[in-house]
């Protein structure tokens, strides 16, 4: 088995979006597409963001991480307007088993247009072709279906629901369980 080949955020372009590192001058963008939306927050494990200045902040953090090879957090950005509009994070690493998780968000003005699918097609395939993983996994919140619809759209396939798996937003949650292997792509 070959170990993993960590290249970090590299820049990945689709038909209608490019996959970059976020900088702190997205952090409006941020804010205003999807940060502050409790449509987009609702099923997911941190709060909708109070401030502008908040995310700022919390861009300066990332700006930092992607120093690190090993992570990969992209910022989705609509090629039509060159406007952030979401975000796609890989989360838990396998080194050994070369396994990882997927992360995403995506600004509800964009929902039911297939960009979150388009999205995590193609990182699927860079972190399979490029970086050499195994198997890609990703979870949602039982009450939040479309989630797992962007998975199925992407050919992961579901393997069974973790019961409360999560505790966020004063519950404990239930997640579905979606994954694809390398040689299903």
């Amino acid at each position: 088995m070959e170990p993993l080949t960590h290249k970090g955020t590299t820049t990945l372009e689709t038909d209608r979006l490019i996959l970059r590192r976020f900088t702190v001058d997205d952090a409006e963008a941020m804010y205003r597409n999807w940060a502050s939306d409790p449509k987009v927050t609702e099923f997911l494990t941190w709060q909708t963001h109070e401030s502008v200045d908040f995310t700022r902040e919390l861009l300066a953090g990332w700006e930092k991480e992607y120093e690190n090879e090993s992570y990969y957090h992209w910022c989705i950005v609509w090629k039509e307007t060159g406007e952030p509009i979401g975000a796609l994070m890989v989360v838990g690493i396998n080194e050994r088993l070369l396994s990882a998780g997927l992360g995403y968000n995506l600004g509800s003005a964009f929902w039911g247009k297939g960009i979150m699918p388009e999205a995590v097609r193609a990182i699927i395939k860079f972190l399979f072709t490029e970086v050499g993983f195994y198997r890609v996994s990703a979870m949602h919140d039982i009450g939040n279906p479309n989630s797992g619809r962007v998975m199925e759209k992407c050919g992961m396939q579901y393997e069974g629901t973790l019961r409360g798996v999560y505790y966020y937003k004063n519950h404990f949650v239930d997640c579905k369980q979606y994954a694809i292997l390398r040689h299903e792509i």
